[in-house]
């Protein structure tokens, strides 16, 4: 170590030495026998390294050695066969490809099914270990199977004017601890990207307590054709149907059906405009049970309405009896970020026999459980596959529809606009005034 760095207290880094080493690696490098001789002193001196550590460090610098080869990765360690994820994928194609989460607290009810009608064919080892499966192993594992992004649709609903004062709101905070009977309902339109001319609506009802679903396509939104689509769905539902809450749309809010919850002693709410989240519990069924089964294709003949009332009734059965939905618990912000927690998830017949045993009538459970013993489920969703295939086809081999002009076309495409002139060299642009 140099004396003037013991007289200043000065400790010199590995780094600071490392430092004033590689400054001297050009002169180095260039440098004759003896001129090498100096350098190598100099830097003794200052760092306060042996001659040969020095020399060692010089030859790094003039020739780094090569960076080893990265050691081959040994293949992944794959706990479930491939003929076990082949099992685990026929149950998630059932239920209609639901998140890991939700397939987790189906998998018991639909592996059994499956099991008991001859369609999977698994040993109770096998089952053991496919039920102790983790919700995110599921989703990596199935990940593969997943289709690729579905195209969005357009939103139909029409503020209606008529009796709107008189329908009190109900906004999202307030459907806390509510009892299985409040329904959300909502359209949704199947026009296939033109609202021309006439097209069918599905009745969206969804149960707030128990997650329970029921759908009806209907010939139009009129006021008279979905009050009468709403009292078919109100008898769908196991449970009696307490009060209905609906956004703003004209085909809700009238009078006619006004009357009918009146009539039938149902309370009627409304959300607030322009504020999705107040319907959000059917919102969320539009897309996952509307959209994924029926898609965004025009209908609007007899035979298509015929086979969407058709998968409504087979879809009710897989969602309501063995699909599993989760509920949110609680709601914490902290700062910028929202952290949710849900329950593990059960069915909405699971929901109602558990957290409601006296709402039902014996008669009626035992049916429901019968039911949902003796559905093969496999046979069901192939029976809605082959619904689906029906329904596109025909909807592809529709003429395709003219679009409306729009009113103010011609403003539109600039053709009634004349185009703008320069004024000459010679010309003056300013229009001569008479004097006062």
């Amino acid at each position: 170590m140099p004396a003037w760095a013991h007289a200043s207290g000065m400790e010199l880094t590995l780094v600071m030495r490392k430092a004033i080493t590689k400054a001297q690696v050009a002169k180095y490098r260039k440098a004759t026998k003896g001129e090498k001789a100096v350098i190598l002193d100099a830097i003794c001196e200052v760092t306060g390294w042996h001659r040969d550590h020095a020399r060692k460090q010089m030859r790094l610098l003039l020739h780094p050695p090569r960076p080893a080869p990265p050691a081959p990765k040994s293949p992944p360690r794959m706990r479930y066969s491939p003929e076990l994820i082949e099992v685990l994928a026929a149950c998630w194609a059932a239920l209609d490809g639901p998140c890991g989460k939700r397939l987790k607290s189906s998998l018991p009810e639909v592996l059994a099914n499956g099991r008991r009608h001859g369609r999977l064919t698994v040993s109770d080892q096998d089952a053991e270990r496919l039920l102790a499966m983790s919700a995110a192993t599921m989703d990596r594992r199935l990940a593969p199977y997943r289709t690729g992004l579905i195209a969005r649709g357009t939103s139909l609903t029409r503020p209606g004017s008529m009796l709107k004062n008189s329908i009190p709101l109900k906004t999202w905070t307030e459907w806390n601890d509510t009892t299985p009977g409040f329904l959300e309902i909502d359209l949704v339109g199947h026009e296939g990207g033109d609202n021309n001319g006439e097209f069918y609506y599905s009745l969206d009802a969804t149960d707030v307590a128990t997650g329970w679903n029921e759908v009806i396509t209907v010939r139009s939104k009129g006021e008279r054709i979905v009050a009468a689509g709403l009292q078919q769905l109100r008898l769908r539902f196991p449970f009696a149907v307490l009060g209905i809450h609906s956004d703003n749309g004209g085909e809700f809010i009238n009078h006619h059906l006004a009357k009918w919850c009146l009539d039938n002693q149902i309370t009627f709410t409304r959300g607030r405009p322009s504020r999705s989240n107040d319907q959000a519990h059917v919102e969320q069924k539009n897309f996952s049970i509307v959209r994924r089964n029926v898609g965004y294709y025009r209908y609007d003949n007899p035979r298509e309405l015929d086979l969407l009332n058709q998968l409504w009734l087979a879809e009710s059965t897989i969602g309501n009896l063995f699909t599993a939905n989760q509920k949110l618990i609680s709601k914490t912000r902290t700062g910028a970020r929202v952290s949710k927690k849900h329950d593990p998830g059960a069915s909405p017949l699971t929901r109602l026999l558990h957290d409601h045993p006296g709402l039902l009538d014996p008669h009626d459970a035992r049916a429901l459980t019968n039911r949902r013993d003796t559905t093969d489920l496999w046979a069901l969703r192939e029976q809605i596959h082959l619904l689906q295939a029906n329904l596109i086809a025909s909807a592809k081999h529709r003429t395709t529809l003219s679009r409306r002009a729009k009113r103010n076309h011609a403003y539109l495409s600039r053709t009634k606009m004349t185009p703008p002139t320069r004024a000459f060299p010679d010309e003056s642009t300013k229009q001569p005034t008479r004097a006062s």
